[in-house]
């Protein structure tokens, strides 16, 4: 009785965040949304014994991405009346892309079996180790080919907005290597009083005072 309470109250949270994805009008809601479906999807795994997956949905994207979201949206000024221009073509694909993912689910839940799954038995292992020997073994060249285009998106993300400055001091580290004692120390033995250069005395030469006459 009470994993099922607790089924329905996880899923009715991730409808609802799912809704204020959808729905809201101001990104910050739409964000808010997010975090309430993703706490609550990891809810969700938790309880079909899937804790490291629950937990690492918390860590990832609730304390990372939907930060990161967060920063985004309040440090970029958005307009929403352009954002609102030109969405009317793409309405019919997004429906059709909307009915293509409420068949998957419904395909899913009906020939999925009961969603609470029995506890675990003693001699399986954690879910940890059995999802760490699927992901390096019958998936490992599908793991690593998605770290792959995760590497491409992040090399193309940094060559697409790096731009070159001009004025900068730039860094030679063979120059910084093939540096010598002498090229950065000069020893000098001046006299007292005096300076190492006409600029160096000029500059530290004490000022004339110039007394104004007094009135009266």
């Amino acid at each position: 009785m009470i994993p099922d309470l607790l089924f329905l109250l996880f899923a009715s949270g991730l409808l609802a965040g799912a809704a204020l994805i959808m729905f809201g009008k101001n990104p910050m809601v739409g964000v808010l949304g997010m975090l309430l479906a993703f706490l609550n999807a990891s809810g969700l795994f938790i309880l079909l014994g899937a804790e490291f997956l629950g937990l690492l949905l918390i860590m990832v994207y609730v304390g990372a991405i939907a930060v990161m979201f967060l920063f985004v949206l309040m440090t970029i000024d958005i307009d929403f009346a352009t954002l609102r221009e030109g969405a009317a073509p793409y309405l019919p694909l997004g429906l059709l892309v909307v009915a293509l993912l409420a068949a998957q689910f419904i395909m899913a839940a009906s020939g999925a079996p009961a969603l609470i799954s029995a506890p675990h038995a003693a001699q399986e292992p954690q879910n940890i180790i059995a999802l760490g020997r699927i992901l390096f073994t019958q998936y490992g060249v599908p793991f690593q080919v998605a770290g792959l285009v995760l590497l491409t998106a992040m090399v193309g993300a940094i060559v697409l907005t790096h731009r070159p400055r001009t004025g900068v001091k730039r860094q030679s580290v063979a120059a910084q290597v093939q540096r010598q004692r002498g090229d950065a120390l000069t020893l000098t033995s001046p006299q007292t009083g005096q300076g190492t250069g006409k600029t160096v005395a000029k500059h530290w030469a004490p000022k004339p005072v110039v007394q104004k006459p007094s009135k009266g």
